[in-house]
């Protein structure tokens, strides 16, 4: 079985599907990761070098592949993974896939970001919280018909770590 967790940066994809996986001794991947190291360049060098449609493609053809391996997997897609090409219909489509939007507030994603906003290329450029605030507004607006499409739609505001994984093996029962 492959977990699919699905939502906006800092929402904590990777925190979760770390210890998800290992609590299901299951392996983990985080997608941008994965086609770092397939790439031998950072998602951003990729951008810059060849561009955003270069990445699309790779993205599609990575999570794919990932989606067709028989190792039970926790896989961590990219904030944007979900809203390009036909990512979702790849994702809800297959057979052995269970997906999992982890859907926090814009107030804690604000918080939470406005920590890490020098490691995030995307929100780096913003000066102020509510301009933090409106960036995130309108990328959520934007992506989350994508993100709704998920088998599992779970509200991870002032949930623990353990909460939101317990609520995830509830799932897969």
């Amino acid at each position: 079985m492959i977990l699919v967790l699905i939502g906006y940066m800092g929402s904590g994809k990777s925190t979760i599907g770390k210890a998800l996986a290992k609590s299901l001794s299951y392996r983990f991947l985080d997608l941008d990761d994965y086609i770092s190291e397939q790439e031998s360049a950072s998602v951003s060098e990729i951008f810059k070098t060849k561009g955003e449609i270069y990445f699309r493609k790779k993205e599609m053809t990575h999570l794919k592949a990932i989606l067709n391996a028989e190792e039970d997997t926790v896989l961590a897609l990219g904030g944007g993974t979900p809203c390009y090409g036909n990512n979702m219909s790849i994702i809800t489509e297959s057979d052995n896939v269970k997906s999992f939007y982890l859907k926090l507030s814009i107030p804690n994603l604000v918080t939470r970001l406005s920590k890490e906003k020098d490691h995030r290329p995307l929100i780096s450029h913003l000066q102020t919280k509510e301009d933090l605030t409106e960036f995130i507004g309108k990328h959520l607006f934007e992506r989350s018909a994508y993100y709704s499409e998920a088998d599992h739609v779970l509200v991870t505001d002032h949930k623990t770590p353990q909460e939101i994984i317990e609520a995830i093996e509830t799932q897969l029962i």
